[in-house]
């Protein structure tokens, strides 16, 4: 019973129902990582639980990507052997008590970051904190570059946001440095990507959606946010509301 328990709570178990079908090279995994957690007493599976749960929450203030490497460092240390165990506990923490889920958005590097669940308010385009001005004007960038294709010019976007009275040259009352806000910090986030375009001299950049940005919010709520501030219907764009919807249809 206990290694079935196991299993299915790991994240790591071969099947979906029971452990009677598993192989005899199944079994001696879970067995082992029964006899991992022999090794370390409750109070103190919990404590490492405890403080993975505040680690994660002061890297996702800050919106710092999260890489496995400082998990270990940082957190496991000598309970790298059950690492699984208080990830996994760790994640329903943050899922149940927070409203947030670990998602892993590099797979090669193992790279981590903190999604709300929460249900959103209308008109709500990602999740809101003390930095509600930054990613207002986020929001702005990113359904910019959806309007254009999914793809912008570093150019078109200095010039879209000079429209606004934000100029990338000069520091902003809210936003300070600019183009370092939306170059480094952003993309530090993993909400833009930014990359040189071949061949260009002086050398131009294109913008695109980062991985945080397809996690927290849709292209859909883009479109919706664009014809909210232009007062007209979404359909107005034919082939932005049928990338965003999938099919023509109300939004």
């Amino acid at each position: 019973m206990s290694q079935r328990k196991r299993s299915k709570g790991s994240g790591f178990s071969q099947g979906e129902e029971g452990d009677d079908d598993c192989t005899p090279s199944q079994m001696r995994v879970l067995s082992q990582g029964s006899r991992n957690l022999e090794r370390h007493s409750r109070e103190q599976v919990d404590q490492k639980v405890s403080e993975l749960v505040q680690f994660l929450l002061v890297k996702d203030q800050k919106k710092i990507p999260i890489k496995r490497s400082d998990i270990l460092k940082k957190v496991i240390g000598e309970y790298k052997d059950v690492y699984s165990e208080i990830v996994n506990r760790a994640g329903r923490t943050l899922q149940q008590v927070f409203g947030l889920q670990l998602v892993e958005i590099d797979t090669k590097h193992h790279i981590y970051i903190l999604i709300s669940t929460l249900p959103r308010a209308e008109g709500e385009n990602l999740r809101q904190d003390d930095q509600t001005a930054k990613l207002g004007l986020l929001s702005v960038i990113l359904s910019f570059i959806f309007m254009k294709g999914n793809s912008a010019k570093d150019g078109a976007v200095w010039e879209f946001l000079r429209r606004l009275r934000v100029h990338p040259g000069e520091r902003h009352e809210v936003f300070g440095d600019v183009k370092k806000l939306v170059m480094e910090e952003f993309v530090r986030q993993k909400y833009l990507e930014i990359s040189p375009i071949p061949l260009t001299d002086p050398v131009e950049f294109k913008f695109q959606w980062g991985p945080r940005a397809a996690k927290e919010t849709s292209k859909r709520e883009m479109l919706r946010f664009v014809a909210k501030i232009q007062g007209k219907d979404p359909a107005f764009w034919t082939s932005q509301f049928k990338e965003a919807e999938g099919s023509p249809g109300p939004l």
